[in-house]
């Protein structure tokens, strides 16, 4: 499996540290943009994700480690998937078959987005591949919208495409959707954690708590860069105001990596923006944390 070279892989790892082989991690950049409806620019998210994590530190001293030279880690950075030209669905079968192969080589994935609409693939790979498995939604956006200006694979829909196969969806952060999302989430009794309910304390003080209880042995997290608030992520397509900041997500993802078994995730809705590196510096080290905690 080609990988990318010390000057263009994650983390800016020497390869003895970055071989297919030898890593248990392995970054798959799918730069998939086709849906996007406000912010543009989603198609460059895993190179700018790449740059900046050459000036994440290595070392943990939360955790007194580092994870990408420990015997049994290492992380592999691959080129993209091959999805030039494909839209819909036709994209998403090759993510997943690429996904799965890598979950049938024994790695630990990280999908690197790209639109939201991507997710679906690598969640369906790993529902194939793991028992007893819930899905953990990070977001500002409920995107349960059956379909979304003509398509039904649009970023806004991701999360329907999901709950064709799997209703078993913890959603945290989201502050906007429409009404028959809303109505689908009542329905289907998606665990949904609203935004004003956690500011207004309406899950108490504790509530990354009360957000892992429902969730079962298994996880897969998909995490839309959206969920946090703008004046900490202005790089994404369709910011919304009463977002989260960094201490308040660790906790919830301290824990989640103490008590569940965490199978793989992905991190999408990047958007680099020229001259403000620092959202781009913020995924890279949240994607670094989630591996510090979870492995």
């Amino acid at each position: 499996m080609k990988t990318l070279n010390i000057n263009k892989n994650f983390l800016a790892i020497e390869e003895k540290y970055s071989n297919y082989r030898d890593s248990k991690v392995v970054m798959l950049p799918v730069p998939y943009e086709a849906t996007t409806s406000y912010g543009k620019g989603t198609g460059k998210g895993p190179e700018g994700i790449y740059n900046a994590s050459h000036y994440v530190e290595f070392f943990d001293e939360e955790l007194n480690r580092q994870f990408c030279f420990e015997k049994g880690h290492g992380i592999a950075s691959l080129y993209p998937s091959a999805i030039k030209g494909l839209k819909g669905k036709k994209a998403l079968d090759v993510i997943y078959k690429d996904v799965l192969k890598l979950i049938k080589d024994n790695k630990f994935v990280v999908t690197l987005g790209g639109e939201h609409t991507i997710s679906t693939a690598p969640i369906k790979a790993h529902f194939d591949s793991y028992k007893d498995m819930s899905v953990l939604h990070f977001d500002a956006h409920s995107d349960l919208r059956d379909e979304y200006e003509g398509t039904k694979y649009s970023h806004a829909c991701f999360c329907s495409r999901v709950a064709e196969f799997t209703k078993d969806i913890t959603q945290v952060g989201i502050r906007a959707q429409c009404k028959e999302e809303y109505d689908f989430i009542k329905k289907n009794k998606i665990k949904t954690f609203y935004a004003y309910a956690i500011r207004n304390g309406l899950h108490g003080k504790n509530w990354q708590d009360k957000v892992i209880k429902g969730l079962k042995k298994n996880v897969y997290i998909t995490f839309d860069v959206d969920y946090f608030d703008p004046s900490i992520m202005p790089s994404t397509g369709t910011c919304e105001p009463l977002g989260f900041y960094w201490e308040e997500t660790m906790v919830l993802l301290r824990k989640l990596g103490k008590t569940r078994n965490v199978v793989g995730f992905d991190v999408v809705e990047l958007a680099p923006k020229k001259g403000n590196p620092y959202p781009d510096f913020l995924t890279a080290k949240l994607i670094y944390k989630m591996l510090n905690y979870f492995l």
